[in-house]
């Protein structure tokens, strides 16, 4: 899918600003698929984090250079080894978890390098989904766009199937938030998360 962009009318997009909330002023971040640096540029000026991004996109990662974020051309499937254990507090994850090659295996290796982990996605139970695939096509929802033929999508999951996989490795669940396609919180969501939140936030712990 192709990330939404991380400012709203000049201001952090929500799900970004739930994130910074997160995240303890002085910390270590690394943020994985870091587009133009918008997220760690806030923090540094927010919170006084020091870190470094991973970008793919040459175009994005010039934008990050540009903002003055320490950033490195990398593709996330390709591995975290250069990184040593802990060498993070917090290793952030946003909306890519869902194109990767294995999920499970990078979520293992971010919970290695970081001491936390902050990983969003989308929600592939959310009642839009399942109406359009009940009528027979693959689903275009504003947090899922993209038509079938050009999706980075590879590994869509569920609120409860991401719940299901950290259960299954007894990785902690510290906090969680659950959007809609607004990026706001409501009643409904938090009644019943699978069926109408459409993004998922969640900071994890090994």
């Amino acid at each position: 899918m192709t990330p939404p962009s991380p400012l709203i009318d000049g201001a952090l997009r929500p799900d970004l600003a739930v994130i910074s909330e997160w995240i303890e002023p002085h910390s270590r971040i690394l943020d994985l698929g870091c587009g133009d640096g918008t997220l760690l540029d806030h923090l540094a000026r927010t919170r006084d984090v020091r870190g470094y991004g991973l970008e793919i996109d040459p175009a994005k990662l010039s934008a990050c250079v540009a903002r003055g974020v320490n950033a490195i051309q990398a593709d996330v499937d390709d591995g975290l080894r250069d990184f040593g254990t802990d060498s993070f507090d917090y290793v952030v994850l946003t909306q890519t978890l869902q194109a990767l090659a294995r999920p499970d295996l990078a979520l293992t290796e971010i919970l290695r390098v970081g001491r936390k982990a902050i990983v969003t996605f989308p929600n592939f139970g959310h009642w839009r989904v399942r109406l359009q695939l009940m009528a027979g096509r693959m689903p275009l929802t504003p947090s899922l766009p993209d038509e079938w033929y050009d999706t980075p999508n590879i590994h869509l999951c569920t609120v409860d199937d991401f719940e299901a996989l950290c259960e299954s490795r007894r990785w902690t669940r510290l906090r969680r938030s659950l959007l809609d396609s607004a990026l706001r919180q409501g009643k409904r969501i938090t009644a019943w998360p699978n069926l109408f939140a459409e993004v998922a936030l969640y900071l994890l712990e090994d």
